[in-house]
């Protein structure tokens, strides 16, 4: 595990995979103590951006491995 944190693409796949994890638990969280629960519409907006915020930063990462002449 340590080898893979110490590369740079090794880090930005590690904090994305926390990003993501935190935000799962946030979503979870809140539908839990929400005792009207999470709309649909706002729960398909939030989970659409960030999907869409998660997707640019991969895409960035994919952009980088290429500049540096990794294989993909």
């Amino acid at each position: 595990m340590r080898e893979r944190l110490e590369s740079d693409l090794g880090f930005y796949y590690a904090v994305g995979g926390f990003i993501i994890a935190v935000f799962v638990v946030g979503l979870a969280t809140f539908a839990r103590l929400n005792p009207d629960g999470v709309g649909t519409v706002e729960l398909v907006g939030l989970a659409g951006g960030f999907f869409l915020f998660m997707l640019v930063y991969f895409i960035a990462i994919s952009v980088q491995r290429l500049e540096d002449g990794d294989s993909v």
